[in-house]
């Protein structure tokens, strides 16, 4: 035990506000979690305190008195060991005094008071040591304890604390905000399950059965009107692209069901952005077929007019814009550029005979084009609407979700538009058989040239994952557990010690820009090793949900999404009002009844008990991001003119083909905007066995083509093994 040369003053004027008070400043840095509890001052209260210093990766922890008598006394460094602590604290005497126990960095640490009042404040994982897994619970506890009993050092906790009716403020409050359109939708569909289940499963029978009406469609239209088989390559191709953005995706708050509507939405504004394209060119006196018309025109009204989705999303949901994750932003902006890919393709490819087959020259996200001149050599690399248009997303998503890292991010949706832009401005510039100006072109060879389009969107997305993840932690105070342990303790210790050695050893007196930096690189690994933890327990609570059947896997799945859209939001508020969705509470059931279908029923702290992947991308040449062959006939032009060449098209065909072509579009449309999500009910295996017949619409019903996927998974987890129960302990 040795004694450091910082005063006590020096260690409570950096955490406290007072002699029982952590200061509000130093909570905010960070995003600490805080949580205050009542404990009697015994054995198992210092138990615990070294038990969240184990939990931080440290071997000492600083410790002093914090009432102004002992401002002068010297800060001891203390190791972990509770005798040794206990030993501490007797040698002060024998009355109650209040005391403080800090990590090194400052980053967590314990105010305990002489009275009961103990308040923690520091990561999730140094909270949880010392209240138990649900720190919401705790919370509420704390809140209800200090509404009963009164009295002003627990009224005044927990309003400091912000305990005090922990989420009525955001949802039962009738001056904070209202529902979102979404909202609404949702509540509608939900009161409706639940009062006309027959009509509901009726409807759902008829989307199924509706669903493979459309696929039937797909599969003979090319026998009446062959170019039309150009339709179901190309839908195929937008559900295997958003389904590579999507899976390793994992903090997204959005479902799969929605992006495909955005890309019905993304597919739709072909027709008004040919329009305007249209206007544009009659308005500048030029041809539309000249350059003009195809470079600049086409490039500028496609690549704004592709991000409208947002904006939309902006003006009809504006509480759900605040729900969403960094990842969602590039997923939305990622669909409505495929929609709009989708829509050029398939025009593209029935007006010209069938001859673009989208995605022919790769599996990973495919669409992207290649051109190249007779000799063999690259004239343009294009890695598709989608690809450039989620780079953007990314950019804006960063920018927006990590503003707490500094305005510098800002100026990433700029640099990615710029990349974009010319990305499409140099295909456009080749097929109109002209070329970039040099400067441009320089800027565009310095951004990639289009071929490191596609990684650059990956990096992006790993990094708004690990920065969602990040975010996400520091909302613990009102985000319900997941069920179980986190997994990985032993790697979150060694990340968050070694964090902790490498701050202390960070000069103060350094230029502010490079202390970030330093800062920013020495949290890394724990960013990295939380973001791991957090998706490893994902996958294990949902693994663990799959062996008790298809519903509760489904139930798992809408739960572990919600719950990160209301802590997102949580993050993201900065103490502004905003709304949950579901409430709270309602979470907080759903939370708990998962819990105990799991057999994974949260388990209280030491000291509670008295106070109640990421995906990795394989190593692949440009040919394996389905960029296709030579420029030809078939190679999609800009809205305009493929809109032009689809009027021709029509032109020439029969009433019958006509028509085929018309139920086309409506089964393209059908499957993008129906049939997609997670189901919300799902047969009896035995009754379904007894009365297969009398189980058809209920099967139809989760069974559309767009959820063939949820069912097989769903088989899946039944004949997983019984070991895998011992993923998660509780």
């Amino acid at each position: 035990m040795e004694e450091q040369a910082m005063l006590a003053r020096d260690l409570v004027l950096r955490v406290c506000a007072g002699a029982t008070e952590l200061d509000p400043q130093w909570i905010r840095v960070d995003g600490k979690v805080t949580t205050p509890f009542l404990v009697p001052r015994d054995r198992n209260l210092i138990r615990a305190i070294v038990s969240a210093g184990r939990a931080m990766g440290v071997d000492r922890l600083l410790v002093c008195r914090t009432r102004p008598e002992f401002s002068y006394d010297p800060v001891t460094e203390v190791p972990l060991d509770t005798d040794t602590l206990i030993d501490l604290i007797r040698g002060w005497g024998p009355a109650p005094t209040d005391f403080l126990v800090c990590v090194e960095d400052f980053s967590a640490a314990v105010l305990v008071t002489a009275d009961e009042l103990t308040v923690a404040a520091g990561p999730a994982d140094f909270v949880r040591e010392l209240v138990g897994a649900d720190i919401p619970q705790a919370r509420v506890h704390f809140g209800n304890r200090a509404r009963v009993e009164g009295g002003p050092v627990l009224t005044r906790a927990a309003l400091l604390y912000n305990c005090s009716e922990l989420g009525a403020r955001h949802a039962r409050n009738p001056r904070g905000p209202g529902p979102d359109l979404p909202e609404r939708l949702a509540h509608r569909a939900d009161r409706a399950r639940e009062r006309s289940p027959r009509a509901v499963s009726a409807l759902r029978a008829l989307r199924g059965a509706w669903g493979w009406l459309m696929v039937v469609a797909l599969l003979v239209s090319p026998l009446f009107v062959p170019s039309l088989g150009t339709a179901l390559p190309a839908l195929a191709t937008a559900f295997v692209l958003l389904f590579q953005l999507a899976w390793p995706a994992r903090s997204r708050t959005v479902s799969f069901a929605t992006l495909l509507r955005v890309a019905a939405l993304g597919a739709l504004l072909l027709w008004p952005l040919a329009l305007a394209e249209s206007a544009v060119v009659r308005l500048l006196g030029v041809d539309p077929y000249g350059v003009v018309g195809y470079t600049y025109v086409a490039v500028a009204v496609e690549e704004l007019g592709k991000l409208v989705p947002l904006l939309l999303l902006g003006l009809v949901a504006r509480r759900r814009l605040r729900r969403l994750a960094a990842v969602d932003f590039l997923l939305l902006a990622a669909a409505s550029g495929a929609g709009f890919q989708l829509a050029e393709h398939l025009l593209t490819g029935v007006s010209t005979g069938g001859g673009d087959r989208p995605g022919a020259g790769g599996f990973l996200l495919p669409g992207g084009s290649t051109v190249t001149d007779g000799a063999g050599a690259v004239l343009a690399v294009f890695s598709g609407h989608a690809v450039t248009t989620g780079l953007i997303g990314a950019a804006v998503g960063l920018a927006v979700v990590g503003r707490r890292y500094g305005a510098w991010l800002w100026l990433l949706p700029p640099v990615a538009f710029t990349a974009a832009f010319l990305e499409h401005l140099n295909l456009n510039a080749v097929l109109a058989n002209a070329a970039l100006h040099p400067v441009s072109g320089f800027v565009h060879g310095l951004l990639g040239g289009g071929v490191l389009t596609p990684w650059l969107l990956v990096a992006l997305l790993l990094c708004a994952v690990a920065m969602d993840y990040r975010t996400i932690g520091t909302a613990a105070e009102s985000t319900p557990p997941l069920p179980g342990q986190p997994p990985l303790a032993g790697l979150r210790r060694r990340a968050r010690g070694r964090s902790v050695a490498m701050r202390v050893r960070i000069p103060a007196d350094i230029a502010p820009v490079f202390r970030r930096l330093a800062l920013s690189w020495v949290d890394l690994p724990v960013t990295l090793a939380t973001t791991l933890s957090t998706i490893v327990h994902e996958f294990a609570v949902s693994a663990i949900a799959a062996r008790r059947g298809p519903a509760a896997l489904c139930d798992t799945w809408r739960f572990l999404r919600r719950r990160r859209a209301n802590a997102m939001a949580e993050a993201r508020s900065a103490g502004r009002p905003w709304r949950s969705h579901p409430s709270q509470e309602e979470l907080t059931r759903q939370s708990r009844a998962l819990a105990r279908r799991l057999g994974l029923a949260a388990t209280g702290g030491v000291t509670a008990a008295f106070a109640s992947l990421a995906a990795v991308y394989a190593v692949a040449g440009p040919e394996a991001f389905g960029w296709g062959g030579a420029g030809a006939p078939g190679t999609p032009a800009y809205a305009f003119v493929a809109l032009d060449r689809v009027r021709l098209w029509l032109g020439g065909l029969t009433g019958a083909e006509t028509a085929w072509a018309a139920v086309v579009l409506v089964a393209v449309l059908s499957l993008l905007v129906s049939g997609n999500g997670v189901p919300h009910a799902h047969p009896r295996m035995r009754e379904f066995l007894r009365a297969p017949t009398a189980n058809t619409g209920a099967i139809l019903g989760m069974l559309a083509p767009g959820q063939v996927g949820y069912a097989l998974l769903g088989v899946v987890g039944l004949v997983l093994p019984r070991r895998v129960d011992r993923l998660l302990v509780r």
